[in-house]
């Protein structure tokens, strides 16, 4: 999220409208806020014990700051195919492995018992099917001898961070080229 923040620059066609998170104990809520971008907390338990829906307040949030591009960064809630469809293409995710392969959780532990000489990162459309969207980009790390999960973890961070802000300038550039730019502005 730090990194998609400061590569918005005056250059860039896309700005940080709001940092959403379903955890109030998130540490990137104070980062946001440290690099001056409102930040909004959703807890999903306070909403279902007081009859309320978590995405029914998260579409509200999404629209009250006028959100355009939604990046998921370590948001780690499967979102509702309702939810998807309402912002259809419009939902970039960073996936820590090179997809298709290890969808889901504990990407880096199964690429190394799987004895792959790569990892990596994938961006991505979100779709209904998880991690299943399509491919917009993705970077290859080699995977070393006597490689431990923190360290690949380690190294696949270091290409997410390189790697999303590059999608997320290509996939603004392109949605205001299919809009028009006058539209936009």
């Amino acid at each position: 999220m730090v990194q998609l923040v400061k590569s918005m620059d005056d250059e860039h066609p896309a700005f940080a409208s709001v940092v959403i998170s379903n955890n109030s104990d998130a540490p990137g809520l104070k980062k946001a806020r440290d690099l001056g971008v409102p930040t909004e907390i959703i807890d999903p338990d306070y909403h279902k014990k007081n009859g309320l829906d978590f995405e029914t307040e998260l579409v509200a949030t999404l629209k009250y700051y006028r959100v355009e591009i939604i990046c998921l960064a370590g948001f780690m809630k499967v979102l509702s195919k309702e939810f998807i469809d309402n912002f259809k293409n419009r939902i970039l995710n960073i996936h820590p492995s090179l997809l298709p392969k290890y969808k889901g959780l504990n990407t880096h532990a199964r690429a190394l018992e799987a004895n792959e000489p790569i990892a990596g990162c994938t961006v991505h459309l979100v779709t209904p099917k998880l991690d299943a969207g399509p491919v917009l980009a993705y970077a290859e790390v080699a995977i070393q001898k006597n490689e431990t999960i923190e360290s690949l973890a380690s190294k696949v961070l270091i290409e997410e961070h390189k790697l999303y802000p590059k999608v997320l300038l290509n996939f603004s550039n392109q949605i205001i080229e299919s809009i028009g730019a006058d539209s936009y502005t």
